[in-house]
């Protein structure tokens, strides 16, 4: 018989990491007939905005009472199952109450099936770039507290990871057996929109730590002496871990001109900021998880230009997206692979094809899919879901 699900995740108009994605999950899962009821339980609010009476805003970023509260709500509600989206600063960037959080899936699985759905893993992460860990001795105990931490996320009865190495980390390195792959899926994947008449250059998220817009400032610079007309897009907000950091880097670089600083994005205007470039650029020193950025510009068939490193180059390997790459931090480098976009329209165009198709290989209408083969299994129930998941060599646990 058809389920009650829970999702527990920041979710719109929440401006938190992820919300997007479980805007997008949850409309996946709504939308499949195995579900008779989904309750989201989200993140809070600063002002009151009427929502659906299925969103239950319980938690807060930095509350050290989260996973508490958390299953005080999933108690009330009782769902058949809980998945958890989450990465491992979703509840706090105060280490305390970031990670006690962490400990909601494991205390929700003595009442109900419990799944986690990992975007990051300490072991992939550099501490440094992201903006968590300054000096050694906080790095070395904040790596002691990722295993821990990784240990007790593992409680859950399974834990999905975006990425294939994930996978392998956690059963080689932990020895776990019940980690599966969930690729990170693409949204709504339509039409492509035309390139802009004006070469655009975009980039989109939340910047200051390993995401930095000096060498693509720099870059557009350089690009002007060539395309006068060249804008550059600067679409998102400050890092947690770096306030302040848009509004510096927007005075320092007041002189140049055709540079727009949006600020957040709202959900309604992603569309729209992704239809207006040309290219979108990855302006990343290292990475901290499967790219919801680049899944977005292969939603909207938009080329890319990113440094070949970590989980970018994973995603070129595993699910076909392609891009100009150039040396992480070199503006030269940056600068050439902009400019051999911007100025063959042709190519842009062909490389944003490329990765619409790899977008609309995997979209998160088949990773619900996924999620619901996996629920009802330990349900003991056989379903027949609405579209049978693509086979992974690293989907079966």
């Amino acid at each position: 018989m058809p389920m009650h699900i829970a999702l527990v995740s920041t979710f719109p108009p929440s401006k938190g990491t992820l919300n997007e994605y479980g805007f997008h999950f949850a409309r996946a899962l709504e939308k499949k007939p195995e579900v008779s009821r989904l309750s989201i339980i989200a993140d809070t609010l600063s002002e009151n905005v009427k929502e659906a009476e299925n969103i239950h805003r319980v938690w807060s970023f930095n509350d050290a009472k989260n996973a508490w509260k958390i299953n005080k709500k999933l108690d009330e509600l009782n769902p058949d199952a809980v998945i958890f989206n989450l990465q491992f600063a979703s509840f706090g960037d105060q280490r305390i109450p970031a990670a006690l959080g962490l400990l909601a899936p494991w205390m929700s699985k003595r009442k109900r099936l419990s799944f986690t759905l990992l975007h990051n893993l300490f072991e992939t992460v550099d501490l440094t770039n992201a903006g968590y860990a300054k000096n050694p001795v906080i790095k070395t105990a904040m790596n002691l507290a990722g295993n821990a931490f990784t240990r007790a996320l593992l409680k859950s009865d399974l834990i999905a990871t975006t990425m294939p190495r994930y996978v392998d980390i956690l059963r080689e390195n932990y020895g776990a057996k019940n980690a599966f792959l969930a690729p990170h899926g693409s949204f709504d994947v339509g039409h492509i929109a035309p390139l802009p008449e004006a070469p655009t250059v975009m980039t989109f998220g939340k910047f200051g730590t390993y995401k930095k817009v000096e060498v693509l400032l720099e870059a557009h610079a350089q690009l002007q002496k060539h395309l006068p007309d060249v804008r550059l897009v600067i679409a998102g907000s400050d890092s947690p871990n770096a306030k302040g950091y848009l509004e510096t880097a927007q005075k320092q670089y007041s002189h140049l001109s055709n540079v727009e600083f949006t600020g957040y994005v709202a959900e309604e205007d992603v569309p729209r900021i992704f239809s207006e470039a040309t290219v979108v650029a990855f302006p990343y020193e290292s990475t901290t998880g499967s790219s919801g950025v680049l899944h977005q510009a292969g939603q909207f068939g938009r080329a890319a230009v990113m440094p070949e490193i970590g989980d970018l180059a994973d995603l070129i390997a595993d699910e076909g997206y392609k891009a100009l790459s150039f040396k992480p931090g070199d503006v030269a480098s940056l600068t050439a692979a902009l400019y051999e976009l911007l100025s063959n329209r042709a190519k842009a165009q062909e490389l944003g094809e490329a990765n619409h198709r790899a977008a609309s290989g995997i979209t998160l209408d088949d990773v619900a899919d996924w999620y619901l083969l996996h629920i009802s299994r330990l349900l003991g129930q056989t379903w027949t879901l609405t579209a049978q998941p693509k086979p992974t060599a690293s989907s079966t646990i």
